[in-house]
Parts: structure tokens; sequence; C-alpha cells
């Protein structure tokens, strides 16, 4: 089994000893249950890590570590984004998690026209908080130390500008002629990818992406549900840009 993964808040200037302690340390002592001897990796979820191995366990929330040096991850390439319309209910968390179990790089929620769910005021900075915590606990459980950035909720002009300055743009949505399996993709640079809500991504919608660049395409026969599609269409491309490999 690897290591457990367990989030701080800088891994600059550290010393070889280290003590894991708060909310952290309480997870690793009491809900792990680490002991002396067992292997853990410690990393900001910006890139940077440290393998360490459990020195002492004290009380219920601190744990001793001797920790090796210094690691940075280098951002992988092609970068992946996916802009994720909002789904109703818990929908939107179920997504962030399992795109961040994949891979992806970035997500980017959109409050399209035919959205149910709306972002407002302190419902929203809530909504977005559940999406951003979500996306740290999924990082952890997945053994990633560069987490997914999640963006503020993004209208369909941020979203129209973002596809614009992409490398490979694309909608998924059943107008589409071509699969996503076989679009040309670039070796390196920006992948954006917009995943509509329950409703459909409107005509008007449609018409501002395909203007910035972004062209339908499909990923198979079936419809999937706005909370999976990007997570298929993301391993999908993954596998596809030699990421997985």
């Amino acid at each position: 089994m690897t290591a457990p993964v367990f989030v701080v808040d800088r891994l600059d200037a550290v010393g070889p000893e280290f003590v894991l302690d708060g909310p952290e340390g309480r997870h690793a002592v009491s809900v792990k249950r680490l002991r002396p001897g067992e292997d853990v990796v410690l990393t900001d979820g910006h890139g940077r890590s440290a393998e360490g191995v459990v020195k002492a366990a004290e009380g219920k929330d601190r744990l001793v570590l001797d920790l090796g040096s210094v690691r940075d991850e280098p951002e992988a390439s092609p970068r992946i984004t996916v802009v994720q319309a909002l789904p109703k209910g818990d929908r939107g968390e179920v997504a962030v998690e399992t795109m961040t179990e994949v891979g992806v790089d970035a997500i980017v929620p959109w409050q399209a026209s035919r959205c149910i769910t709306q972002w407002r005021g302190e419902r929203g900075l809530k909504a977005l908080g559940k999406w951003r915590a979500t996306a740290r606990e999924a990082g952890k459980q997945s053994r990633r130390v560069r987490f997914p950035e999640v963006a503020e909720a993004a209208s369909t002009k941020q979203v129209a500008a973002l596809l614009a300055g992409a490398d490979f743009a694309a909608v998924l949505h059943e107008s589409g002629a071509d699969r996503l399996a076989t679009a040309a993709l670039p070796a390196r640079g920006e992948i954006v990818l917009v995943v509509g809500p329950e409703g459909g991504v409107s005509p008007e919608e449609l018409a501002a992406f395909a203007e910035a660049g972004a062209r339908p395409y499909v990923l198979g026969p079936t419809v999937l549900r706005t909370s999976t599609a990007g997570t298929a269409a993301a391993a999908l491309l993954l596998g596809r840009t030699g990421r997985w490999s």
C-alpha cells in the first residue's frame, strides 16, 4: 500500500525532524492510527512534497516524523482544465471528487443559463468552499501532491475567454459530429473541456463557445450525467495524451 498523504501549509525550510499536529496530526494518530516505522508523505498541495517515517505518535494528535528531502513535482503537460456546470444537490462534490482522483489539473465552476443551482452570496461562497475542500480531501486520498485548482464561478463570457486561450478546446455535447476519442490533441499546453448542466448547453452558449474555438464532441453512444461526464472525458484525455502511460 502506498503511504498516506497529509497536507501542511509550508514545506520550505523544514528540518529532518518534523511534527505533524492539529487536524492532520489528529487524523494521522486517531483515525489512521499510524505507528513508529510507518511511511507517510507530506505535501503543500502545490507540488512540493517530502517522504517521511513515523518516529513517534504522541497523544491523540501529534506525530513526530523523520523527514527526507523536499521534492518539487513539475506541472503536468498538457494541462487539463474542466469547466463544470453547476449540478443539483451534492453532485458537484461528486464531480470534483472523481475528477481529482483521475488527475484533472483545474476545475472551473460554470453558472450556465440552464443550471438549476444558483451560486449567489453566502450560498455561493459556501458551495465553493465545499468544492475546494472536496478537491483537497480527494487529492489526499488519491495520493496526489499537486491538487487541482478550483476557481471561482465563471460566467459564460469568462468561459469563452478561457476557451479562446486554450491549445485544444471542446464542449461535450450530443450535437458533436466527432468523438473525443479521435480528436487531434496537443502534446503540451492547455486542454479545456466544457461539461454542461442537466438541462444542456443552450444554443447561445454553444455559439459563444464555437466563436471562441471550441467544437462540440461526443464521448460515446450513451448520455452521461453532468457529474460523471467530466471524469470520463478526463480519463480518456489523460490516456490519450500519455499522462497515464
